[in-house]
């Protein structure tokens, strides 16, 4: 059991308490407080002598700090034996630092009884100690309720291991006068209270009056407190305070904080100073901090660097070590060692472990292997591993399965997922529940979700009206933002549908540079509709260049515009051959044209 009672009034003497044992060398201002203190000895042994009570008490106090028991005990039993209370309490912390605590209880209950508040807390400790809980809590509470700051969080802490809802109301008076544990406590219990009514959700900002707890606990000097106002202010983004506050825990020793903190010089882009702090977390047994720096040194190419802190994280109990581990050995080729990490990491709970060994498993071609991995990874919360089941369940066909699993990835926000999900509810004629998932999917960033959204609304869209002069309005609709979206993405499709919107509206420039830009990413449609934009302009020649390349593509229209452009020309056996290659191309109405086109060139040739 500690000394009983905070640094002003343990010895209800008014004085604060020194440490026992001092360095050997000391400095002129310790020189002075040293013969202060001597001489005020003298003056209260002197006193004591001549049978000053109060002096008794005063003297075996300061005694008793200096750690001189032998000397304490005997003034302090004469001053309790005369009626102080002060000595009474203090002679309770002589004989419990002694090991005899039964009989400081029984002077502690003296001095509690005389009305000593300090003595009553350190009466109620001592019953919680021995497990009485009924007596602690009556002597706690007399102490409390006189204004003992440590009796009011002992009474608290106490309540609170019970479950009592009273807990709060004491931990409140505790850090109101100036308990900086009890104001973290209470920090605490009002932050895990505002997550509680949020459904659990570790997104939910702390309650102002929970920031404020953390603020005065931090400003007294907790570290802990410190840590958790810094990632309040990180999460709001006030990074520069976040910062100082990191930095005041992690000086103090708080190895997640001097983490924290190198993360958030990281983001900054001072990796080097980052690397410092994580190295002192690191080195402190934090195992996210030493995961950091290997990862900082596998960027760098310094890859058994990178394994020894990745180990160090493992061995600090971090299972994220081993994760890493296996990724470092499977981008070095090392298939046997990544495995052997994945699974290590995978039977610990890792679930992105599960999934990458999963994945190891399935490219190994050991697809029964793979799937409980699949399974365990995507029931411990891992949406990629959701996701792949439903590859996996679809590659055998097992539609439904496969879709039960792309739904539960779409729900977590998986965009590939959602975009499968809306492909299969377009397949059922579900267009209601297509859009809303297509719309997740363009949101997360697909370019396919993008343009299939674009087609469903497309496809929707009323005829453009009229100008009253006959003449087409064009406004700007939702589908053309939707294709335009996929098509600034690469998509092919989406960037021929662009350029024929902008044909239609009259922009040959505009639909020209989508359809080049298709064309040249390896669009037939997009090649041949060049030709066809190329040759209204007059460029036939060039027009043709695309159209060959449209056609070499399988484009059966494309060879067909060749065979006419090689007749005009006069060289009706290119032409002829354009003619069959459009005929085996298709489809039907272009092959049908093409055959027509193809006999007319045999009757000239043989003519």
């Amino acid at each position: 059991m500690d000394v009983m009672g905070d640094k002003a009034t343990l010895f209800e003497t008014g004085r604060f308490v020194q440490p026992s044992s001092r360095e050997d060398t000391e400095t002129p201002d310790e020189t002075g407080e040293i013969a202060d203190e001597a001489a005020e000895e003298l003056r209260q042994r002197l006193a004591a002598e001549a049978g000053d009570v109060e002096a008794m008490s005063v003297l075996g106090a300061m005694l008793l700090r200096r750690g001189d028991l032998d000397g304490a005990e005997p003034h302090l039993r004469a001053a309790t034996a005369a009626g102080d209370r002060a000595a009474a309490n203090n002679l309770g912390v002589l004989l419990h630092q002694r090991g005899y605590a039964d009989e400081a209880a029984g002077w502690w209950r003296i001095a509690a009884v005389a009305g000593s508040t300090a003595a009553a807390h350190a009466l109620g400790r001592h019953h919680r100690e021995r497990g009485d809980e009924p007596a602690a809590e009556y002597w706690l509470r007399q102490s409390a309720e006189q204004g003992h700051t440590l009796g009011a969080y002992a009474l608290a802490d106490l309540l609170e291991h019970r479950g009592d809802a009273g807990a709060e109301r004491w931990m409140r008076i505790a850090a109101e006068r100036g308990h900086r544990e009890a104001a973290y406590r209470l920090a605490r219990a009002l932050e895990g209270k505002a997550a509680r009514e949020a459904d659990g959700d570790n997104g939910v900002q702390a309650p102002e009056e929970a920031e404020q707890w953390y603020r005065q606990a931090a400003a007294r000097g907790h570290r802990r407190a410190a840590l958790h106002l810094g990632t309040i202010l990180e999460r709001r983004g006030e990074l520069k305070e976040a910062g100082r506050w990191y930095l005041t825990s992690a000086k103090d020793g708080d190895a997640r904080a001097a983490c924290a903190l190198g993360f958030l010089l990281r983001d900054a882009g001072d990796t080097e100073n980052a690397a410092v702090w994580w190295l002192r977390a690191a080195q402190d047994g934090d195992g996210n901090a030493a995961n950091a720096l290997g990862a900082l040194h596998a960027e760098r190419g310094e890859t058994q660097t990178a394994e020894r802190w990745y180990r160090a994280a493992m061995d600090a109990g971090d299972v994220n070590g081993a994760y890493n581990l296996g990724l470092l050995c499977a981008e070095q080729g090392r298939t046997p060692q990544a495995e052997q990490w994945y699974r290590r990491a995978a039977y610990a709970g890792h679930r992105e472990a599960a999934n990458a060994l999963a994945i190891l498993l399935l490219r190994g071609g050991d697809e029964t292997g793979a799937e409980p991995w699949f399974s365990k990874a995507a029931e411990a919360g891992s949406v990629d591993a959701a996701f792949n089941l439903g590859i996996l369940h679809a590659g055998r066909g097992e539609e439904q399965a496969a879709l039960g699993w792309y739904e539960r990835a779409a729900a977590a926000g998986h965009t590939e997922a959602a975009l499968q999900v809306g492909m299969a509810r377009l397949r059922d004629g579900d267009e209601q529940e297509a859009e809303r998932h297509l719309r997740c999917a363009a949101g997360g960033g697909s370019a396919e979700a993008a343009y299939r959204l674009a087609t469903v609304l497309d496809a929707r869209r009323p005829p453009e009206p009229a100008h009253e002069l006959g003449e087409p309005v064009h406004r700007r609709s939702e589908c053309e933002e939707w294709y335009e979206r996929a098509a600034s993405q690469g998509h092919r499709r989406a960037q021929v549908r662009v350029g024929m919107l902008a044909a239609a509206r009259g922009d040959v420039v505009e639909a020209a540079r989508w359809y080049r830009e298709a064309a040249e990413a390896g669009s037939r449609n997009g090649a041949f509709n060049l030709g066809l934009l190329l040759a209204r302009e007059g460029s036939e020649p060039e027009a043709a260049v695309w159209w060959t390349r449209a056609a070499d593509a399988g484009h059966g229209r494309a060879a067909l515009r060749l065979a006419l452009v090689y007749a005009r020309r006069g060289e009706l056996a290119e032409g002829q051959r354009w003619a069959d290659r459009a005929m085996s191309m298709g489809p039907a109405s272009v092959a049908e044209r093409a055959e027509r086109l193809r006999d007319a060139l045999r009757q000239e040739l043989s003519a």
